[in-house]
């Protein structure tokens, strides 16, 4: 498996890279979302500074008695200003329900446009059918000025103290900051500030705070009543990151990152909570149990990887009760010859009978000895404990090794070998693939009648080897029996051709750790039986531990049943 895939199926680094897009996409979130609350906050702001001072405007323009002296005032509000105020019937302009319903309620609509930065101001007037409207670029001291001039033109039309407490009262609903009349000294003023306080000029005052959302300007008015002035404020500096604000953005993005995170775990808790009722099931004696979980993740391979192992401990046990069993019975036959050969010994006193006995307990212990080989063997390969040593094997020089050696054994049996081209090599453990041609030939040799055919070869990525013989061949019913531990058939392969019913087993066994498969069909040339064997060309890697073999076979087969 390549880096690539390898990074591409890990579950660390999927949950990794999940918990990187999920902090960015709450990142994004909550930048959107703190970008839509701030416009609204500050449009807001906008509208709620305005209304009050528009307020004062509209109830200038209100108290002119007729067309010509409200356009007098105009101008003159204009130039306190800084900007040109109109007004036009509330019809020449567009206004959306929520700005009518601002209109209805006595407040000021702000249309602020960012590209161009300015805003346009609209105030409806008392008569219900003209709006006063003004285009602002910039707020600047100029219009904080004018704001006060115009409060103390409003005030002007009441006489005593208690008049315009009265009204500063009134006014003070309009405005979202507080009007106070107060004493001149109660207000912290410095020197500079009081000179030009006596002189009748309006004085700004800034309150600036390490905490921004304590910050705030105050505008002082003077008054026509002695040692009094209007103090206007203090009024707040938008604060684009209120305190309440980050907070709030905080836990909304820490439970959408948790959100985010239980929908990457979820997944994994399932497949580890499915892996943990298969555990709990072979731990109670089930090993028929498959664990199915979807994916091709660690955890995935994981549960391939147990479902192998499951069925390898299954076929283990079954294997040591059927090998337990074939082999008390196969142990019997030559034991009872020897013991014959023994009680023969101790009952004859002829040399030549002695001889004779003791050469039949010789043949006996030999064929002890191979029956205790093949048993081994089996056994090892059973456990899927072998080490395959691979390497490139010229399969045209094994198939002439493994013809003279057949032909060594002085059986009147033609061999003939079909050779492939002397570049042909497969990648496969020589020792074990030896044994499997050399019990092919001579599982062959006891069944062929005349000839026997060995050859071997690459078709499309897969390399086989092959034995044939003419003998009267394997029924179709019976070609998946051959390759069971200890069989034997009924018809012309019987006990009295000789072996232990190993041989097959073996050869299945080495087949299948090397990630291949052995199949037996009829010969198309001899008519007999053919036995043969495939396996991959480029293994996984070119030294690999049988257990290993069997994971990555389960991984490909749960791959295949996926797509």
């Amino acid at each position: 498996m390549s880096l690539v895939s390898s990074l591409k199926h890990s579950i660390f680094v999927r949950i990794y890279a999940g918990l990187l897009v999920v902090c960015l996409c709450v990142a994004l979130f909550a930048q959107l979302l703190m970008d839509t609350i701030n416009k609204e906050r500050v449009q807001s702001y906008r509208e709620n500074m305005a209304s009050g001072a528009f307020y004062l405007v509209g109830e200038g323009v209100s108290r002119q008695e007729d067309e010509k002296q409200r356009e007098y005032w105009l101008t003159d509000a204009s130039s306190l200003f800084g900007s040109t105020f109109k007004i036009i019937p509330i019809d020449e302009v567009d206004f959306s329900a929520s700005e009518l319903r601002r209109f209805d309620s006595g407040e000021t609509v702000v249309r602020y446009s960012g590209q161009e930065s300015y805003a346009d101001v609209y105030h409806q007037l008392p008569n219900m059918k003209d709006v006063l409207t003004v285009r602002i670029s910039q707020v600047t001291e100029q219009q904080v000025r004018a704001m006060a001039i115009f409060l103390l033109d409003d005030l002007s039309y009441y006489t005593t103290l208690s008049a315009k407490r009265k009204r500063l009262a009134e006014l003070e609903e309009r405005f979202s900051y507080p009007l106070e009349l107060k004493a001149s000294s109660a207000l912290n003023l410095d020197n500079d500030q009081m000179t030009r306080l006596r002189r009748d000029e309006v004085v700004i005052l800034l309150q600036d705070s390490s905490s921004q959302s304590q910050s705030s300007i105050s505008v002082v008015v003077p008054s026509e009543i002695n040692d009094m002035a209007i103090l206007m404020g203090p009024v707040p500096l938008f604060n684009w990151f209120p305190l309440n604000l980050i907070i709030s953005m905080i836990l909304l993005s820490m439970f959408l990152i948790s959100l985010g995170v239980y929908a990457l775990i979820f997944p994994l808790e399932r497949k580890l909570q499915l892996i943990q009722v298969g555990v709990n099931e072979v731990s109670q004696g089930n090993l028929d149990i498959q664990v199915q979980v979807i994916g091709q993740d660690e955890i995935a391979r994981l549960s391939a990887t147990f479902n192998a192992m499951t069925e390898h401990i299954k076929r283990l046990i079954e294997s040591q009760r059927e090998l337990t069993r074939a082999v008390s019975h196969e142990l019997r036959t030559p034991v009872a010859r020897i013991r014959f050969a023994v009680d023969m010994l101790a009952d004859t006193d002829d040399e030549d009978s002695r001889h004779m006995q003791r050469d039949f307990i010789d043949e006996d212990i030999e064929a002890l000895n191979g029956l205790i080989d093949e048993i081994l063997t089996y056994a090892k390969l059973e456990e899927g404990s072998p080490k395959l040593d691979l390497e490139a094997v010229n399969l045209k020089e094994l198939v002439e090794q493994i013809v003279r050696e057949t032909k060594a054994l002085g059986k009147s049996i033609e061999v003939v070998g079909q050779l492939p081209s002397a570049k042909v090599t497969a990648i496969a453990d020589r020792r074990y693939l030896h044994r499997v041609l050399q019990n092919l030939a001579g599982n062959a040799l006891r069944y062929a009648e005349t000839t026997i055919i060995i050859s071997a070869g690459v078709k499309k990525g897969n390399a086989f080897v092959s034995v044939e013989d003419d003998g009267q061949g394997i029924s179709e019913a019976d070609r998946e029996k051959v390759f069971v531990p200890f069989s034997r058939l009924d018809d012309s392969r019987t006990r009295a051709s000789g072996g232990y019913g190993l041989g097959l087993s073996i050869v299945s066994r080495i087949a299948f750790w090397f990630s291949g498969s052995m199949k037996v069909d009829e010969s198309p040339k001899l008519g007999g039986a053919r036995f043969v064997m495939t396996w991959p060309v480029k293994p996984l890697t070119q030294t690999i531990a049988a257990d290993q073999l069997t994971q990555e076979k389960s991984e490909r087969s749960l791959s295949s049943e996926q797509s």
